[in-house]
């Protein structure tokens, strides 16, 4: 999509080709930038804290069931992808693509948006000490360490997975039928989850979901990601070793996130006034996310095993939220603040892939000795240029700030030149 907001003027040309939204819809919400950029500057101001243990409790995930601002983002991602693969493939349509050629271009970018996951989680592709079993290692061995302990799956995987089963799901398909795939997903997920026993458990799933170690979702985890039964290393989530978030189990009820969020791209495009498909915007949130909290007594509002009932709650606050953008840039035209998000939201998978990047560098890679003790430039920013005299909350909290400022100069002077990356 490409408008003219107040930061700048409209990119001259994009260096990846991409399939344009329809000119009556694509131009006229801008809402959609903005809300996709402020969905990128919460996630880089969630992953990068100054210091992990003294942020601020809404900027940090639940350890488990329950949720928290921060437990926004992830979902609210996934329903701006619906949304962008609504237009894509109504675009698509529109040019008369063959639905042999449509698929092609799905699953090749699914595809591309999966490698390019692994290959961030597999960065710097080295790994850094001593080796187990390997008193002098060799280069090769530093590789092959790293190889080993490498996550497969992550944000971008999920977005893949996500992306290419809500696209295929969704192409073609009447909306009624997006509707009967999507609750369906939706309730078969929650009675796995529930009524099916945990092997090794000796336990039906509903007794075990506030163990997270002990899930049929991290059983499944177990069984197809750690390979250290066969001498191949552990391939999940290292900071729990026995679930995955972005586990594959929980990649379901994912694809209906981003189907809701297709379905929120039809709306939009309906032939109805501007003010009326906000309003039912509006509407279809609030019940989207009281459905979502009374489903969550029984099956709790979890972004971990992305359960059915936070499914609905996100959804519908992401209906809410969009619906509230709109309405103040898109409705009422009040467009003089919304440079910095446009500047996040036209080049989403520049900012988190470049974020990520340099949060690697800056956490682990980059390293001084100072007092006798090896920090990272993180720490050394973090404890010694602000935590020395501020509040340790904040100092984190200012770091954070520190680091969406430096990728909005990048992203901004990326804008200006008209360059917008895309997979």
């Amino acid at each position: 999509m490409s408008a003219t907001y107040p930061m700048t003027s409209a990119p001259r040309r994009e260096s990846v080709p991409s399939a344009a939204a329809p000119p009556n819809l694509a131009s006229r919400f801008a809402s959609l930038d903005v809300f996709r950029g402020l969905t990128i500057i919460g996630m880089l101001l969630v992953n990068n804290p100054g210091d992990a243990g003294a942020a601020y409790g809404e900027l940090r995930h639940s350890a488990w069931s329950g949720w928290s601002l921060a437990d926004l983002i992830f979902p609210f991602f996934l329903f701006a992808v619906g949304i962008t693969t609504h237009l894509s493939l109504r675009g698509r349509a529109a040019r008369g693509d063959t639905d042999a050629t449509v698929r092609r271009q799905i699953f090749r970018r699914g595809a591309l948006i999966f490698a390019v996951g692994f290959l961030l989680n597999w960065f710097p592709f080295y790994q850094y000490g001593a080796i187990a079993g390997h008193p002098s290692p060799s280069f090769l061995d530093h590789v092959l360490g790293r190889l080993e302990e490498v996550r497969f799956l992550g944000v971008l995987q999920r977005i893949g997975l996500a992306y290419v089963a809500a696209a295929v799901l969704t192409w073609r398909a009447p909306t009624r039928r997006v509707v009967a795939t999507v609750v369906p997903l939706l309730i078969g997920y929650w009675l796995a989850l529930t009524l099916l026993p945990v092997p090794g458990e000796g336990a039906v799933g509903a007794r075990l979901l506030d163990a997270p170690g002990h899930t049929l979702a991290a059983w499944v985890d177990r069984l197809t990601l750690d390979w250290s039964r066969f001498g191949l290393g552990n391939h999940i989530w290292q900071s729990s070793a026995v679930y995955d978030p972005e586990g594959l189990i929980s990649t379901i009820p994912a694809v209906a996130t981003t189907m809701i969020g297709v379905l929120v791209g039809r709306w939009l495009g309906a032939v109805r006034s501007l003010g009326d498909r906000v309003h039912g915007l509006i509407a279809a949130g609030a019940l989207l996310a009281a459905a979502g909290l009374l489903w969550g007594t029984i099956f709790p509002i979890n972004k971990n095993l992305w359960s059915s009932s936070y499914v609905l709650f996100t959804g519908g606050v992401g209906c809410i939220l969009l619906a509230t953008i709109a309405w103040v840039v898109d409705l009422r035209k009040w467009r003089s603040w919304i440079g910095p998000f446009v500047a996040f939201g036209i080049n989403p998978i520049t900012a988190y892939i470049g974020s990520e990047l340099t949060a690697v560098l800056l956490n682990s890679t980059i390293k001084l000795r100072v007092g006798g003790r090896l920090q990272s430039a993180r720490e050394l920013i973090d404890e010694r240029l602000l935590a020395s005299w501020l509040d340790p909350r904040l100092a984190s909290l200012i770091y954070s700030l520190m680091f969406v400022a430096l990728w909005y100069v990048l992203l901004r002077v990326l804008y200006r030149r008209g360059m917008l990356f895309k997979i």
